[in-house]
């Protein structure tokens, strides 16, 4: 079981609102050197102030490192450039030993590049959709797909904001789990 303490919490600067509302759930008005497990900050605060927390352990950076890398797997199916896909391998490797910093700052540097090729992509394509729609539009057709659109869209927006919210909570429990399983299964010391 991983813990930390509110003490070496608080040497990192937390939020005022969430500091209060840790505080107050534990019945505590400072911070003091007791084990606090980092279950008991997720259940608490939610995952992101637990994660927040987890700069206060820093021994544990092979687990956080792990749990980062969880995270990203599960939507790797939309890393369309293998840098990508390939950052993730190497901050595996690099958690267990197998790979050095300047590899890992190595495939940091080219993830970065791919996403940032994949923007300036989008980009481009959405400019020249754009320009190739305004030139050729007539005023009849813009009127008709303005009204169409209109309809289409307020339904795509609707089912849209329905999918999003249902994945992204879904996303948030699987997450929220497997950190949990992390923070539980540890053995400290044995990191």
């Amino acid at each position: 079981m991983i813990t930390t303490t509110l003490k070496r919490i608080r040497d990192h600067h937390p939020c005022a609102d969430g500091w209060t509302k840790l505080l107050k759930h534990l019945g505590k008005t400072q911070a003091d050197d007791e084990p606090l497990q980092f279950s008991e900050i997720l259940r608490i605060n939610g995952l992101d102030d637990a994660l927040w927390c987890c700069r206060a352990e820093p021994q544990y950076a092979k687990e956080w490192r792990l749990y980062a890398v969880w995270c990203a797997r599960r939507v790797q199916h939309l890393m369309a450039d293998p840098r990508s896909v390939a950052a993730l391998d190497v901050a595996d490797r690099y958690a267990n030993g197998k790979a050095t910093a300047d590899e890992l700052a190595a495939a940091r540097d080219a993830a970065w590049n791919a996403a940032r090729n994949a923007a300036w992509d989008a980009a481009r394509d959405a400019a020249w959709d754009a320009a190739w729609h305004a030139a050729w539009a007539t005023a009849w057709n813009a009127a008709w797909n303005a009204a169409w659109n209109v309809a289409r869209n307020a339904a795509r927006a609707a089912a849209w904001d329905a999918a999003w919210a249902a994945a992204w909570d879904a996303a948030q429990d699987a997450q929220t789990a497997e950190f949990l399983r992390v923070v539980t299964e540890t053995v400290e010391g044995t990191h």
